[in-house]
């Protein structure tokens, strides 16, 4: 029986996007590369930035100077952004008042992560919130995952792990958690199956009659 609901944040609670492609086009602009488009950066949206810079070609140095400029522009505006899901707080009030522990599971750094649940008052339905380290420190979502049965001393054959994109899937597998890939945020069907997803859905409504079953 699933006791515990593990929730990535981007994509899954929330719509990031226009906050973070702004931050991204801002310290691409800082360190004078051609600025992107905003549908060229949605691949970033869910990995750890690092991961997506240097994918994009960075350096490390250079990947450092861009997450730099990239929370100047977050800290001060960028993570306000952003909106919560539609259904999302009616789907966590029910699964609170079911009898569920609900925790966040992102790679997002941890301090940025509370700031934004509380700004759109959706922390209080959150047993716990874990995310990475501001220095690049437990940012694969497998070690996110560990903080998180570490700290609310669950078996992970009581969780399930419910996110977009294939590191949640990876990450949620590393640890044998069931899973429920979501289509509405930024990873698709393809991506999601192919990562281990073991159930796909495709809104909040379908996300809120799944884990209620």
């Amino acid at each position: 029986m699933t006791t515990t609901v593990l929730f990535d944040l981007d994509g899954t609670l929330t719509d990031p996007q226009d906050g973070i492609t702004r931050a991204i086009q801002y310290a691409f602009k800082k360190l004078g590369e051609q600025v992107p488009t905003t549908a060229q950066l949605l691949s970033f949206i869910g990995p750890p930035l690092a991961v997506s810079f240097t994918q994009w070609g960075f350096d490390d140095e250079k990947t450092k100077a861009a997450i730099a400029y990239y929370r100047e522009y977050f800290v001060a505006q960028g993570m306000f952004e952003n909106e919560v899901y539609d259904g999302v707080i009616p789907m966590l009030q029910a699964l609170k008042a079911s009898g569920k522990t609900l925790a966040v599971a992102t790679s997002k750094p941890q301090v940025f992560a509370v700031t934004i649940l509380e700004h759109f008052q959706l922390a209080t339905y959150f047993d716990v919130i874990i995310g990475s380290e501001l220095d690049g420190t437990r940012s694969a979502k497998a070690e996110v995952i560990a903080e998180v049965l570490r700290q609310l001393q669950c078996e992970p054959e009581q969780c399930v792990m419910v996110g977009d994109r294939l590191h949640d899937m990876v990450g949620a597998a590393a640890h044998q958690l069931a899973t429920i890939g979501v289509t509405y945020g930024y990873g698709d069907e393809q991506e999601l199956r192919q990562a281990g997803a073991q159930q796909i859905v495709v809104d909040v409504a379908s996300l809120h009659t799944a884990l209620l079953r």
